[in-house]
């Protein structure tokens, strides 16, 4: 718990311990912490440099009072943090500024390995500071569906994400329960029928574009820092955003048997609502079907049902329908 203050484990045992204790001595805390004599020594030197224990007049130890000594180390990291973070701004632009003068070679970098696009991915996320944006294509080679931790670390420091699916994607084992999660989590998800590449965007800083593989071959990624190249990225992303189709949790979550089994004669019923979610959305009746636990030929009956309370004979007719009366 003290780690974060700078004090190793063993100092913190030793800490604990005085701290419940009027004073003791190196041999009682090494009883009680089960630590050798001489961990103890080491543990209580560097308490007493960092002022959180002091020597009493017999010769044994004391805690200082933990508001006090805890306090003095708080406010120093605190204020050792916000120099960093002044000094983060200051080495930004330093380096805003020598990246302009660089070579194409030094503003791209390739990655290979699945260890190494890994280890980048990691590192893109962990540089945003407003927003990551992502592009998700199958197969998936470095970054499985639900191995992505980051995701909830980023968006705890307030750090927005935006994901456009390529529709074939969502058909993949463990796609469905890693985006409902993500939606849960806040995450905005949209689905596009096609997307040119796979990609990852921090801010307008770091670009990640995974490279098509051949098979058997091993896989590359290129890192890209702000360039021209990268503004392209940039813009690419935000079209495909602007022309996906939104996902809402709604559309993925669980269903009850009332969804399955319940018929409204004047309107959809929240199975329907899900039906014309994920069709609209792209996929195809089987994965919907497999997505809702419904058979093949319950969603069809239902999709003809649609069709007749809206009037319509396709099913694109359909779903203008749907999106102009609210349905999905």
């Amino acid at each position: 718990m003290l780690g974060a203050l700078g004090l190793t484990s063993d100092e913190e045992s030793v800490y604990r311990q005085l701290v419940g204790r009027a004073s003791a001595s190196s041999v009682d805390l090494a009883d009680a912490t089960r630590l050798t004599e001489a961990a103890v020594e080491a543990a209580l030197s560097q308490l007493m440099a960092d002022g959180l224990v002091k020597r009493t007049p017999d010769g044994e130890f004391s805690a200082a009072p933990p508001a006090v000594a805890l306090g003095a180390l708080i406010s120093e990291r605190r204020d050792g943090l916000h120099t960093a973070e002044l000094a983060l701004v200051t080495l930004a632009e330093e380096h805003r500024v020598a990246m302009a003068g660089r070579s194409i070679s030094e503003l791209i970098e390739v990655v290979t390995g699945v260890d190494g696009i890994r280890h980048r991915f990691a590192q893109v996320q962990h540089a945003a500071r407003a927003q990551v944006r992502n592009f998700v294509t199958a197969p998936f080679v470095a970054v499985p569906p639900g191995t992505n931790n980051l995701e909830t670390v980023m968006m705890d420091r307030g750090v927005e994400y935006r994901v456009v699916l390529e529709r074939a994607a969502l058909a993949e084992p463990g796609m469905i329960t890693e985006t409902v999660t993500s939606l849960r989590k806040g995450v905005q998800v949209r689905v596009a029928e096609s997307l040119p590449i796979k990609l990852v965007l921090a801010d307008e800083e770091l670009g990640l574009v995974p490279l098509t593989v051949e098979s058997g071959g091993e896989p590359g990624a290129v890192l890209l820092h702000r360039s021209g190249l990268l503004s392209a990225m940039d813009a690419l992303f935000e079209i495909v955003w602007r022309h996906a189709h939104p996902l809402d949790v709604s559309a993925l979550g669980g269903l009850t048997d009332g969804d399955v089994t319940s018929v409204d004669p004047n309107g959809p019923t929240e199975l329907d609502r899900k039906i014309l979610a994920l069709l609209l959305a792209g996929l195809t009746d089987q994965v919907v079907a497999s997505q809702l636990d419904v058979s093949l030929r319950t969603l069809q009956r239902r999709l003809r049902h649609l069709m007749d309370l809206a009037g319509v004979k396709t099913r694109m007719e359909l779903g203008w329908y749907a999106a102009r009366h609210d349905w999905a």
